[in-house]
C-alpha cells in the first residue's frame, strides 16, 4: 500500500468547538471556550485541498450552525467545486433556514427517537419540535434540498428503532441511519475517555443487548421496503453488527475492527487547527503550523499509516463507525 496521500476525497472539519445541546453520550457542550475554523484561517490551505483533489467536505463539531460565518467558510469550500454537508442537532435551524438552504449542498440531522426521548437524550425541552420546525423551514425555502437523519443507538432509545424510521418518514427526511453510541475512545472531549461506570450509562448490558436484537430482527421484517429502498441506510447484515459493538464491550465476545481506510481518504481538521487521521486517532499536526497536505503526509502521518494495522488497533478494533472509500 502506498501510504503518501495524493487524493484526499474527504475532509471534516470542525468550523466551532462548542454545542448547544447537552447529550448524554457526549461530553463537548462542557466547553466553555469558543474556537473557529474562519475563512481566513481556511483560505492558505486552498492550494492543498486542489492538490489533495478534496471532493466532499462535511462540517461536524460541536455544532456547525453555532458558527459566526457559516455561509462564508462554506462559500469558500464550494468555490473550490467541493460538496459541503452539514451535520447539525438543529435547534437553530428555523433561525439559519436560509443561510444553510443558500449555502450547503446536503444536511445531516441528529435524530433519536420520538420527541419525548429525543428531547431527553439532547437534554433540551422541546428539541425536537425545534428540529422539526427546521426542517420544515428548510423544505419551504428549498424542497429538494438533501437532508438525512442519523440515530446514535444507546441506553435511552434501544427499543425505538421501528418508531424513529416513523418519525425519521414524519419529518421529511430523506433517508435514517444508525451506529451504535461510542464510548470507549478519547473523542467528543472526553480526554482520558469515561470510566466503566460512566460508559454503562449509555452502553446496554446484556438483558438490554438481547432486546436490541430482537427490535432490530423486528425492524428488518417490518421495514423491509424501507431498508430495500435505501431509506434505512444500513441493510440486514449491517444493523445485525451494531449490537456486537454492545456484546464486545461486555466481554462477551472479541471486539472487531470494521472495514475502514479512514486514514487513507480522509483527514479532520478540529477548530483549534489540530489534524486527525479520523475522528478516533491521535493528531498528526495542525493547520495553523503547515499547509495541509504537508500535515497529511509528514512524517509522522506517514509513521502512522504506515504502522496501523487496522484489524489489530484497539482504537480501531472498539470503533463504533466506518468509512471505505474504494481507490
Amino acid at each position: 500500500m502506498n501510504h503518501r496521500i495524493t487524493s484526499l476525497p474527504i475532509l471534516v472539519i470542525f468550523p466551532h468547538n462548542r454545542c448547544n445541546c447537552r447529550c448524554v453520550m457526549c461530553d463537548i457542550w462542557r466547553i466553555r471556550q469558543v474556537r473557529e475554523i474562519t475563512p481566513r484561517d481556511l483560505e492558505p490551505h486552498l492550494t492543498s485541498l486542489r492538490e489533495l483533489n478534496v471532493k466532499w467536505i462535511v462540517f461536524s463539531g460541536g455544532e456547525p450552525l453555532m458558527h459566526s460565518d457559516i455561509s462564508s467558510l462554506s462559500r469558500v469550500c464550494r468555490a473550490e467545486g467541493v460538496r459541503v454537508t452539514l451535520l447539525t442537532a438543529g435547534l437553530t435551524l428555523e433561525k439559519r433556514a436560509d443561510i444553510v438552504a443558500a449555502s450547503i449542498d446536503d444536511l445531516i440531522v441528529s435524530i433519536d427517537g420520538p420527541p419525548d426521548i429525543h428531547d431527553k437524550i439532547r437534554g433540551v425541552p422541546g428539541a425536537y419540535r425545534r428540529l422539526q420546525r427546521g426542517i420544515e423551514a428548510l423544505r419551504q425555502l428549498r424542497a429538494e434540498m438533501p437532508i438525512h437523519g442519523r440515530c446514535t443507538i444507546q441506553k435511552g432509545n434501544f427499543g425505538e428503532l421501528r418508531n424513529t424510521v416513523h418519525v425519521a418518514r414524519a419529518l421529511n427526511l430523506n433517508s435514517i441511519s444508525f451506529l451504535a453510541v461510542d464510548t470507549t475512545s478519547n473523542a467528543f472531549n472526553r480526554p482520558g475517555g469515561w470510566s466503566p461506570g460512566h460508559q454503562a450509562t449509555v452502553a446496554l448490558n446484556t438483558a438490554e443487548v438481547a432486546a436490541l436484537e430482537s427490535e432490530i430482527e423486528a425492524l428488518i421484517s417490518e421495514y423491509e421496503n424501507e431498508i430495500e429502498s435505501g431509506f434505512v441506510v444500513e441493510n440486514a447484515e449491517k444493523l445485525r453488527r451494531i449490537p456486537l459493538r454492545f456484546r464486545s464491550r461486555l466481554g462477551q465476545i472479541p471486539a472487531m475492527a470494521p472495514r475502514c481506510n479512514a486514514p487513507w481518504v480522509s483527514a479532520v481538521v478540529e477548530s483549534d487547527g489540530t489534524v486527525r487521521p479520523c475522528f478516533f486517532h491521535r493528531p498528526i499536526g495542525n493547520i495553523h503550523e503547515h499547509p495541509l497536505a504537508d500535515v497529511v503526509n509528514s512524517d509522522e502521518a506517514l509513521n502512522f499509516r504506515r504502522n496501523l494495522d487496522i484489524s489489530r488497533d484497539p482504537v480501531c478494533r472498539n470503533c463504533v463507525c466506518s468509512l471505505f472509500v474504494n481507490t
